[in-house]
């Protein structure tokens, strides 16, 4: 079994928010909602993202900038934003996804999301990880 169907399998029967899968072994998992688990990923494992596969619930720009950063070889997504596709699209990254949207909404789905303003005008995994950081008071 290849390793993005690994962790599209895992976060489906798992009910996973994300699973990271290199050499045919899970490398990371969460079921937390929000970026939160895709930026804790990104800080203190971001060497063992180089080539891995990643399956989460929800992509938008701010994360696909993460994963662009983390320098991940596949992604599959449930849902994924205009704007992540168009950053992916500059990449290298082998992307397939359930449902494409114009934009990543909040939670109460009245404006766009929180995460999505943050990573509006930027390019850089790392800078948009730094305004996450800082948006939640510098604790991840």
């Amino acid at each position: 079994m290849r390793n993005i169907e690994i962790a599209k399998e895992i976060l489906q029967t798992e009910n996973q928010s994300v699973v990271m899968v290199k050499n045919e072994e899970v490398i990371y998992k969460s079921t937390d909602s929000g970026i939160k688990p895709l930026l804790f990923a990104y800080q203190n494992s971001i060497e063992e993202l180089e080539g891995a596969s990643v399956a989460d619930k929800v992509i938008g720009k701010a994360a696909a900038l993460l994963l662009i950063d983390g320098k991940i070889k596949e992604l599959y997504a449930e849902l994924i934003s205009d704007g992540a596709m168009e950053v992916l699209n500059k990449t290298e990254i082998k992307v397939t996804y359930g449902k494409k949207v114009e934009k990543i909404l909040n939670r109460d789905q009245t404006d766009l999301c929180p995460m999505e303003k943050l990573a509006q005008d930027e390019s850089e995994g790392s800078v948009v990880a730094e305004k996450i950081i800082n948006f939640f008071g510098g604790k991840n």
